[in-house]
């Protein structure tokens, strides 16, 4: 995934960048970095956070790097920001988003007189790169934006930083989002909008698809106004959404309580649990709102242990991924043992965690394991958004068990497979419990996620569910 921060201020900004970018933290675990312009120009720093936190790595560098313009990111691949040096002048720029069509631009690139790129472990081009580079063709940063937006299949959100201010661009149809914050000396531009009000700003301005503006510490100017189609992705407020942001105007943590309540108005009278529990932290505040609608107790039978691994998956090696997972969940026995549990997780996507979570349950002494993810089954890779480094669908677990019961029709199939009053669907989920060792499972309804969000379906991209653009 990723995230990013920017600052134009009157005086040093800094230590605003470096604790806004911190709080993107939740949102990537690979590389992060940090570019400000000031009396000594542009000045960089570019870290791995595989093993440390955001804030151990740049502790020193905020203390070197001086500007009253700044944009930082958070990454889960490509180092950022970049530095470049073009016919447009010199900028500094990082993004968001995933490019399918990579191949086809690099040949545009080219073609348009682009001699090389620098070439990253495994042959790769930084997308970043590629994109500051398609900018540079066009006359200016303004129309290199609209172009590389156009052109693009997939999503790009960005910031580009100049000497005189900072250009921030919304993904063509939204599928991000971008707010402005303001305080009496400065402005500032954050994915997430939380970011910045510890740091004194008020909400300013949440920008619209394609919308692209101009910030300098005096003002913020519309450069091209937003469009009227938006996809912002549903799945933000699932699980990627830290708590206490909004997108759109919707709360992620009051989401998730009338995700919850509406999973447990579809399971009143079928199933009695002892208490319910959210797998943390994603599943918490699901878990919540199904306690308040259910009237059963929630608890919590294990507590995840973050000091040392604040994220699950941030090894880049799968199977240390999962033994740190599973390490990670410390048992109360009293809350575990004959206890029939109702457990609360945000996605099922391969299956691996969410089994042994299950068996150590039960190894714990749980009598009983319900189990309710809070969306619908994930049936197709999302082509715009890099929420996993997973290679194939086929990863997913919904793809292994439909292909392995359609053989060569599957793909034709999965329409029946999302359909959740379909025969094929009740079959799907009871492959999925018998692999996984629940007692019962039942998964969110599109229909009941769509209205938990309560914006309109038509701006909510559901693809990874339903595989509808």
């Amino acid at each position: 995934m990723g995230g990013f921060f920017g600052v134009a201020a009157k005086r040093n900004c800094t230590l605003d960048l470096f604790y806004g970018v911190d709080y993107h933290s939740h949102l990537g675990t690979r590389r992060a970095g940090m570019a400000v312009y000031g009396k000594d120009g542009f000045q960089r720093a570019i870290h791995n956070i595989e093993n440390s936190p955001f804030r151990t790595k740049f502790e020193r560098d905020a203390g070197e790097l001086l500007g009253n313009l700044g944009i930082g990111c958070i990454s889960d691949y490509e180092p950022q920001p970049l530095l470049v040096q073009s016919r447009l002048g010199s900028f500094a720029i990082t993004t968001v988003g995933k490019i399918n069509n990579m191949e086809e631009l690099i040949n545009l690139s080219y073609s348009q007189g682009h001699t090389h790129f620098l070439e990253m472990s495994g042959g790769q081009i930084n997308a970043t790169e590629l994109i500051a580079s398609l900018i540079s063709h066009k006359e200016s940063i303004l129309e290199g934006i609209e172009y590389v937006q156009e052109q693009i299949d997939g999503s790009i959100t960005l910031l580009i930083m100049t000497s005189k201010g900072l250009y921030a661009a919304r993904d063509r149809y939204g599928r991000t989002p971008l707010v402005i914050g303001k305080r009496d000396d400065a402005f500032c531009v954050s994915f997430e909008n939380f970011a910045y009000r510890n740091l004194g700003y008020e909400d300013y301005l949440e920008l619209g698809p394609e919308e692209i503006v101009f910030l300098t510490p005096d003002g913020v100017e519309t450069l091209h106004k937003p469009g009227n189609e938006m996809k912002i992705c549903s799945f933000l407020w699932v699980y990627y959404g830290y708590p206490t942001s909004s997108y759109e105007g919707v709360n992620v943590e009051e989401m998730r309580y009338r995700c919850g309540s509406l999973l447990a108005r579809w399971d009143k009278g079928e199933i009695e649990p002892d208490i319910v529990a959210g797998v943390p932290d994603s599943g918490v505040a699901h878990a919540i709102g199904y306690a308040n609608e259910s009237g059963i107790p929630y608890a919590r039978p294990f507590i995840k242990y973050t000091p040392t691994w604040p994220r699950s998956f941030m090894p880049q090696n799968q199977e240390q991924r999962n033994l740190i997972a599973r390490m990670k969940l410390i048992p109360v026995p009293s809350l575990i043992e004959n206890k029939k549990l109702l457990l609360i997780d945000d996605s099922i996507v391969r299956g691996t965690q969410l089994k042994e979570t299950t068996e150590f349950l039960y190894q714990s002494g749980a009598k009983e394991v319900h189990v309710r993810p809070a969306c619908p089954p994930l049936l197709y890779g999302c082509p715009y958004l890099n929420f996993s480094r997973s290679k194939s669908e086929l990863e997913l677990i919904t793809r292994r068990i439909i292909l392995k019961r359609e053989g060569e029709k599957a793909a034709q199939a999965l329409d029946k497979y999302g359909d959740p009053n379909s025969q094929q669907y009740g079959e799907l989920l009871e492959e999925i419990r018998k692999e996984q060792n629940f007692t019962t499972l039942k998964f969110h309804r599109l229909d009941d996620l769509i209205a938990s969000i309560g914006l309109p379906s038509s701006k909510l991209c559901t693809y990874c569910f339903n595989g509808k653009k």
